[in-house]
């Protein structure tokens, strides 16, 4: 009875594998069960954490050395204007009249300049539609942590590498790109100023007021007059009027299509002065938009409402209109990546089927600005240059294309290199 176990004095090991199987397979089961559970929430916690690392990773690198072009440069200043929220439907068709709403830029497109549709990327905001024009990449994710409107991570732009830039506009932009930008002269109305209850397209009259003002005082300043007559010059006017007024009113409204009259006038004036002003013919003009404006007075998505937007260019350096007797628009051409086409048919009411039509991705405005000027591009741009908007000899074209490969090849050397010690700190 030693070691008895019951009254039968009978071990618990002792008792047939029968009578313990049972309750083995239930103990074996939990167990699985409860590894499973582990096993199951580790896979999806990697999986979520993936997600963020592969679109919640900054794509900017650090570290490059920018590429000086090796040619003179065409113009000395750049002036660029930015249309918030103006859709490319609304700017190149004609009213219920039969009148074209942007006179003088068309006049541009017809007798000095080239033309097309830039194309955004989701999220079409206003913050990443002017990163992608100003600096030539899109946007930094990790940037919807700041509400759009602060810089998560440092980057190189157009205005960085300028002499100095010149900038008036909306609070939401300008201190972005120009707020910690020592060589920048600019301002920005306050906050109150921007009534979704009224017509906002005096916000784009106070932009002008702002650098007509500028022009003026430099005839007292002789500072201001000495800094304003050197090269590598970039003035930005940002022109809220027309995103305002297609939020609250809607893009086929009255007022919204009275701001795209407003937003040409601006050009018009901004170009006389500026030939006024400086008497040289040295000056290059980009007219374009951030994103466009859905029906519903809404944008953020890749619908093409949203999507596609004007683009203007004129001045020094930049090429004179091409006369077309065809449409060129063929099956087979280069698409986007959300799936937009190149050269897709100009509608007949545009009335520009006649001259030729150049479509860029938005980040390739900032490679066309920095050479226009003869700046080194955005060290962390992506765009490609689009050699049918400047006016090179072939030799400088090579030189620009050459430099704008550079830059973006030291791109993918540089982010090799940290993947390479990434490898090799897990690896040993």
């Amino acid at each position: 009875m030693r070691g008895g176990d019951g009254i039968l004095g009978v071990r618990s090991s002792a008792r047939s594998p029968e009578a313990n199987s049972p309750k083995i397979r239930t103990q074996f089961l939990k167990r699985r069960e409860k590894w499973l559970v582990i096993l199951g929430v580790a896979l999806h916690a990697i999986y979520m954490l993936s997600i963020f690392d592969i679109y919640f990773k900054t794509p900017i690198v650090h570290g490059m050395e920018p590429v000086t072009p090796r040619f003179s440069a065409p113009a000395k200043r750049l002036v660029l204007l930015v249309a918030d929220g103006l859709r490319a439907d609304k700017f190149f068709e004609p009213d219920s009249n039969g009148s074209y709403r942007a006179p003088f830029l068309r006049s541009v497109i017809k007798e000095r300049g080239r033309w097309g549709v830039s194309h955004a990327r989701p999220p079409t905001e206003s913050r990443p539609g002017h990163v992608s024009i100003i600096a030539g990449f899109y946007e930094d994710p990790s940037a919807v942590t700041k509400g759009w409107k602060a810089n998560p991570v440092e980057f190189d732009s157009v205005f960085n590498r300028s002499r100095h830039t010149f900038a008036f506009g909306s609070p939401d932009i300008i201190p972005i790109f120009c707020g910690a930008l020592e060589h920048s002269t600019w301002n920005s109305y306050p906050h109150e100023y921007e009534d979704f209850a009224t017509d906002a397209s005096f916000l784009d009259e106070w932009s002008l007021d702002q650098f007509e003002g500028l022009l003026n005082r430099s005839k007292e300043d002789v500072k201001l007059k000495q800094l304003l007559q050197q090269d590598n010059l970039v003035v930005f006017l940002h022109l809220l009027g027309c995103d305002s007024n297609g939020h609250a009113h809607r893009p086929y409204s009255t007022i919204y299509l009275n701001n795209v009259r407003v937003v040409d006038q601006i050009a018009e004036r901004v170009y006389n002065i500026v030939q006024n002003y400086f008497k040289d013919n040295s000056t290059a003009f980009v007219f374009t938009a951030d994103h466009g404006m859905s029906d519903k007075g809404s944008h953020g998505d890749g619908h093409p409402s949203n999507t596609d937007t004007p683009l203007v260019a004129w001045g020094a350096g930049v090429r004179p209109p091409v006369r077309t007797f065809e449409n060129h628009h063929h099956e087979n051409t280069v698409r986007f990546v959300d799936d937009h086409v190149h050269d897709m048919p100009t509608p007949a009411n545009w009335g520009l089927n006649g001259i030729e039509r150049q479509d860029v991705n938005q980040a390739d405005i900032a490679p066309l600005m920095s050479t226009l000027v003869g700046l080194p591009c955005p060290v962390n741009s992506v765009g490609n240059l689009p050699l049918e908007y400047v006016n090179l000899s072939k030799v400088d074209e090579v030189e620009a294309v050459l430099a704008n490969t550079k830059q973006i090849l030291n791109q993918f050397l540089r982010k090799s290199r940290i993947l390479r010690t990434a490898i090799t700190v897990v690896i040993f």
